[in-house]
């Protein structure tokens, strides 16, 4: 349920003009259908091979380094703070490190079975096993395929947005980088609390799978007892490079509580249309996909399924 990325080990992979070191959070974090994985580029090399996903949506936010974009064969300059999303069946990408090489978060949904093409290396992956191609590996076959070629930088499309360039709401405390770059299956929220200052209050959803991903100060994860157990809530202190997964319909409420220094941190998540959230404190409900909350006035608790 949290992790910090100092203590997970990556893994460095290369081939050709591909290399870097590729980090699984969101698996070490226990997530199960979204995940986030940290990818440090090295000077000149390529994230990966160019692709495009035909079942999942990909958010990109750049932590560290610069380097250029490349989309359906053009290119377009990042750096920190930069948000990038890849919509379902859309652009054909990948990334390229600058100079001092890039260090980027990688989201996505985990669709079984997941769908990609690389049109480089002519090869359709379905899921982990899957190869509809006989030859090498597909990372082999990128890498004899060559680099993609790279003009001069273009202006960026409106899927890539920076931190900055982002008005914010509640005083500029809270901005939807996902959303504003035009993601529509998940959404990727940037939220930097004052000094004791808390978060969202505590709330549980029912369909909703979470990932946050501290990036400064420190503060406290707080649980409460799963609904209907009664008890009190614990917290656990968090800081700078905790993963925390926070799994649908658990009925443990969860919020976010800032320490003296305060803390920035990523929200990552599904968006789901029959999502429901209860508001332990509040005793509220809310309808997400309607958009109707109200307060219960009575509940009962149940283990199981209904009885007749």
């Amino acid at each position: 349920m949290i992790v910090n990325w100092d203590e997970v080990e990556g893994e460095r992979l290369e081939e050709g003009h591909l290399a870097g070191t590729w980090t699984d959070l969101g698996e070490a974090a226990g997530s199960i259908r979204i995940g986030v994985t940290r990818i440090q580029v090295e000077s000149g090399r390529w994230s990966t091979p160019a692709h495009v996903e035909l079942d999942e949506e990909e958010i990109f936010f750049v932590l560290a380094g610069a380097g250029l974009s490349w989309q359906d064969g053009k290119t377009h300059e990042v750096g920190p703070g930069d948000c990038l999303v890849h919509r379902v069946g859309h652009e054909v990408h990948t990334l390229r490190a600058g100079d001092d090489g890039i260090d980027v978060l990688a989201f996505g949904e985990r669709t079984n079975p997941t769908l990609t093409y690389l049109p480089r290396a002519k090869v359709a992956r379905s899921g982990v096993t899957l190869d509809a191609s006989e030859g090498p590996h597909p990372w082999k076959r990128e890498a004899s395929a060559g680099a993609p070629e790279v003009g001069e930088p273009e202006p960026r499309p409106e899927t890539v947005v920076n931190l900055a360039d982002i008005e914010g709401e509640y005083g500029g405390i809270w901005k939807p980088l996902a959303r504003t770059a035009g993601a529509v299956r998940t959404g990727l929220n940037w939220l930097s609390l004052p000094p004791g200052t808390d978060g969202a209050p505590p709330h549980c959803h029912s369909a909703d799978e979470e990932l946050f991903v501290v990036l400064n100060g420190s503060g406290a994860l707080e649980l409460w007892p799963a609904v209907g157990t009664g008890g009190e809530p614990e917290q656990q202190p968090i800081r700078a490079g905790h993963v925390i997964s926070r799994l649908a319909a658990t009925r443990v409420a969860h919020r976010f509580i800032a320490g003296d220094e305060g803390m920035t941190f990523l929200v990552y998540g599904t968006r789901e249309p029959n999502d429901i959230c209860y508001y332990p404190r509040s005793n509220k409900i809310f309808f997400r996909g309607v958009g109707v909350i109200g307060r219960l006035e009575q509940l009962e608790y149940m283990d199981g399924e209904p009885e007749d």
